[in-house]
């Protein structure tokens, strides 16, 4: 999945459920149940996201809706192999957003 976020140091809730096109009780729902997402809260309580938690929300994304696993499979999946996870959804990533200028760049031909 390709995550269109402009380059910034803090992210919102807001803008991070839009750019999954999810809803925000699903972003803090995960919060709560992934230990690897640890969003930095303001004086108010608002999270904020750094490019590291979005980075892992889209491998959370990845194994829970499109591959189709638990939250708890997904839980351990992570526990167990997270250094190859990482370096294959870093790959994938990549291609994505390859696929995705190339796309881009076809619809403006």
């Amino acid at each position: 999945m390709h995550v269109d976020l402009p380059k910034k140091l803090y992210y919102s809730i807001g803008e991070v459920a839009k750019a999954f096109k999810v809803k925000n009780s699903l972003i803090r729902f995960w919060d709560g149940e992934f230990d690897i997402l640890k969003p930095k809260k303001n004086a108010k309580g608002n999270r904020r996201f750094t490019p590291e938690d979005i980075k892992n929300l889209k491998i959370i994304f990845r194994l829970v809706k499109e591959e189709g696993y638990t939250l708890e499979g997904a839980k351990t999946y992570l526990k167990s192999k997270k250094r190859k996870t990482l370096t294959n959804f870093e790959i994938i990533t990549k291609l994505e957003s390859v696929k995705h200028q190339l796309m881009k760049i076809k619809s403006e031909i």
